[in-house]
């Protein structure tokens, strides 16, 4: 549905409004799906050509505030089937780069759009600047059944979840797992799987899942990053990650393995 070409010749189509991680719902007069896709309108010089939607152009249009009736990206992501995904996550992570670089980062000078690419020049130093994207690993320590999940003080109450961290400059997946996984819960991890990666808009996070066998049960928090961390069984669960997200694909698919 999504085709990653951008529509630079294009002069009207679909609009996504966006503006701090929140995205604009579009008008519901023709229709009572909810939707974050203007009607098709006439682009003007400040909107970006995005990609494709159903052989449709889109562009987005980054703006100042969002206002009051404006979603925020995860409850889109909640309400909406799957397939929107690619679209939300390329239009938030699009925006977030607009939103963030309008000026060179080497000399400060304004930064001008380049239109065939996704891209921000400064002609006074040649400087080029392209979307951001942080590698980012999140993993699924288990030991026979049982999951390792754990608390960020910035969760919902209840709520638990795998070990995730950035890559450090220098660093390999792998070697970040481990690392990530002993710095936040004192555990030691082997037999490390890799399952599958996902774009994580929030701001711009590109996720690469793994499984990875604790070679001990016992759990040490760091008491910063995670507030509490405990095992649990298939069969007592805590309040778990939403769908859309690549920890509940990691947890889903473990517990899979032992229905």
């Amino acid at each position: 549905m999504l085709r990653r070409e951008i529509p630079h010749h294009a002069r009207e189509g679909r609009v996504i409004r966006v503006s701090r991680s929140h995205l604009a719902p579009a008008p519901l007069a023709d229709s009572d799906e909810l939707t974050p896709l203007q009607p098709t309108q006439p682009w003007d010089e400040r909107m970006q050509p995005l990609c494709y939607w159903n052989d449709e152009p889109v562009a987005l249009s980054v703006e100042s505030k969002p206002e009051e009736s404006w979603i925020d990206g995860r409850q889109w992501l909640g309400e909406l089937p799957a397939s929107w995904f690619s679209l939300l996550s390329t239009a938030l992570q699009v925006g977030a780069w607009l939103e963030n670089h309008r000026f060179c980062g080497r000399c400060g000078e304004k930064a001008t759009k380049l239109e065939a690419e996704f891209a921000m020049h400064c002609h006074a130093c040649g400087h080029r600047n392209y979307p951001r994207i942080s590698p980012c690993i999140i993993t699924l320590v288990t030991s026979g059944e049982a999951m390792l999940l754990a608390r960020s003080p910035r969760f919902p109450p209840g709520r638990y979840s795998t070990l995730a961290g950035f890559i450090e400059p220098g660093e390999s997946a792998e070697e970040a797992v481990h690392r990530e996984v002993y710095e936040e819960v004192g555990v030691h991890v082997k037999n490390l799987r890799y399952h599958q990666s996902q774009a994580w808009p929030f701001p711009h996070s590109l996720m690469f899942g793994f499984f990875a066998e604790a070679t001990t049960r016992r759990i040490h928090i760091d008491g910063v990053e995670i507030s509490d961390a405990a095992w649990f069984s298939p069969r007592q669960l805590p309040s778990l990650p939403p769908p859309y997200s690549i920890s509940r694909e990691l947890i889903e698919t473990h517990l899979a393995r032992w229905r």
